[in-house]
């Protein structure tokens, strides 16, 4: 790892005490200036490669929240394996894939609908969904509501970075 790409992973897995983000802990005045998260996409696939280790002395998959804000949270997700089907009543998905190829399945039923939280319900499958292919440059919309899963071809994997947006 190079310098410059040390210290960006340095500040990018560096604790923060109040969980807040450099951007909002810069502007504790009302007045002072807004500055913007920025996670370039070397870092995001040097984070990857620190998932993939995970993903694969666990259960395949791994990810992790970089950021939380007041209405949506910046997630890194990576898959070996498939994703079990999801619900969210009220988060919708934007899904900026990085690396690697899935099927993204969407609509249709929840198969073995299960509530795990309010508003979260998970599944094994499915059914009735329409498949979407995804890899690297795609961008996928989920809307709230709507019965979704990633499907892994093989022994392929996938990457994405995840917006995941509070509807109101």
């Amino acid at each position: 790892m190079d310098d410059g790409s040390s210290e960006i992973w340095k500040r990018l897995l560096r604790p923060e005490e109040d969980g807040l983000p450099i951007a909002a802990k810069a502007r504790k005045h009302k007045d002072a200036a807004l500055h913007a998260d920025h996670w370039s996409a070397a870092v995001l696939l040097e984070r990857a490669a620190y998932l993939r280790k995970l993903a694969k002395a666990g259960d395949g998959q791994a990810s992790e929240t970089l950021q939380q804000y007041q209405q949506h949270a910046v997630m890194l997700s990576f898959r070996g394996r498939d994703g079990v089907a999801e619900l969210h009543e009220n988060f919708a998905d934007l899904f900026i894939v990085l690396d690697g190829r899935a099927t993204l399945v969407t609509g249709g039923t929840v198969v073995g609908a299960e509530t795990i939280a309010p508003g979260e319900i998970r599944g094994s499958s499915i059914e009735g969904g329409v498949e979407q292919p995804l890899r690297a440059g795609d961008i996928a919309h989920v809307p709230a509501g709507v019965p979704h899963q990633m499907l892994i071809n093989g022994d392929k994997t996938f990457t994405s970075f995840v917006v995941k947006i509070e509807q109101s």
